[in-house]
């Protein structure tokens, strides 16, 4: 801690500094100071209506008295997420054991570390990849965890290459974050990505946490798989949410999926910060697993928008890399420009995109265009794509 005239603040906040998508925040803000309406594809928060169902649950599990909720969740609601894994995964999970609700997955993403990291033992290590979700880091940073961050190459189809790791630094690692589908890449994994890093887990005494927000939106082949479906699953650790697939960003909704002693481990760690979910918030929840004819015409129209946007980008000689799955385009931008300065340029056309630096340094060349908007304004920013790029 250092001291300032008002008292200490911790330095690892000074450190990593202003959350990259405030400052977008900021320059959006000063655009619209000067008049110019805007189709934001910045940040992914979708904007689609969630289903009468679900808010209707909402509003039907709200009870005059509510008490606080218990830190392991209501058990319909563990019982409706383990269906849905079943369901989706073919994987059957213990609702007792190996679930917990949290309140959406940002929650679940940064304080991982917090219950994992051990210094003293030399567990004092957490790998993330960029570009990406900067949430994994920066819960590592508050750990006291040193942070190494593995860069997510279109040459090596935006897996990380696991062979870059110096050896000394495998017995190190007390976290390994995965992503897929990817953001902001859209990537996918392969099965045989899951089990190598599964294999190096076992040896080397490691979690694997791999963020699943996005696996429901898919558009073309097999579904995405979940990193619970490999044959040894001792060591992964899976998160996901509503947040993406129902549309339900507000609620904070989701669930960590783990082995038992992980999720005992955060069963006393998580009544000490706070971060069950409320009681009617969990009732939507139990109605959003439960339904999947939602989650079919959310991935129609991120189809739609995809398709109309990728067209005008192409059109215009821009190539969309990887991109397959999710709900984000990720686009390379040419060589004479940076991502900062090309996301400024279309700012001031009215269209908000997010630079790749914003989500690492391996992500300078490229900017993402969050799905987001309606379809009617995509076509609006597909029409002013044609006439700027």
């Amino acid at each position: 801690m250092s001291a300032s005239a008002d008292g200490p603040i911790s330095p690892v906040l000074r450190e990593v500094g202003t959350y990259p998508f405030a400052r977008l925040d900021e320059a959006k803000r000063r655009v619209q100071d000067r008049g110019i309406a805007l189709m934001d594809f910045g940040v992914g928060d979708p904007r689609e209506p969630t289903a009468p169902a679900i808010r209707h649950a909402l509003t039907d599990g709200i009870r005059e008295t509510m008490e606080y909720p218990k830190a392991v969740g209501l058990p319909e609601l563990r019982a409706a997420i383990c269906a849905w894994v079943q369901r989706r995964f073919g994987v059957m999970l213990d609702p007792d054991t190996e679930i917990i609700p949290t309140l959406g997955s940002k929650e679940a993403v940064f304080s991982l570390a917090q219950v994992v990291v051990d210094v003293p033992a030399g567990k004092d290590l957490v790998v993330v990849t960029e570009p990406g979700y900067p949430v994994p880091g920066r819960g590592a940073r508050f750990a006291g965890a040193q942070v190494l961050a593995l860069p997510l190459r279109q040459e090596h189809q935006f897996l990380p290459d696991l062979d870059s790791i110096a050896p000394a630094d495998w017995s190190r690692i007390a976290l390994f974050w995965v992503n897929y589908p990817n953001n902001p890449t859209g990537a996918i994994a392969p099965r045989g990505f899951y089990e190598r890093l599964a294999e190096l887990a076992g040896r080397y005494g490691f979690w694997i946490a791999s963020d699943e927000a996005y696996s429901e939106l898919m558009f073309d082949g097999e579904p995405p798989m979940s990193a619970l479906e490999i044959a040894d699953r001792s060591h992964v650790v899976a998160i996901n949410t509503l947040s993406k697939r129902s549309s339900m960003t507000g609620y904070r909704s989701g669930f960590i999926a783990g082995p038992p002693t992980l999720m005992s481990a955060l069963k006393l760690f998580r009544p000490t910060v706070g971060t069950a979910p409320q009681e009617f918030v969990q009732r939507a929840a139990i109605a959003a697993w439960g339904d999947e004819s939602h989650v079919a015409a959310a991935r129609e129209r991120y189809r739609i928008k995809r398709a109309v946007l990728g067209a005008a980008i192409e059109d215009r000689g821009l190539e969309i890399c990887g991109s397959v799955a999710g709900m984000y385009l990720w686009v390379k931008i040419p060589p004479d420009t940076t991502s900062a300065a090309f996301a400024e340029r279309l700012l001031n056309d009215g269209i908000v995109v997010a630079p790749g630096a914003f989500l690492g340094a391996a992500g300078e060349g490229f900017v993402r265009f969050a799905l987001v908007p309606t379809i009617d304004d995509c076509r609006r920013a597909a029409a002013i794509l044609r006439e700027v790029l």
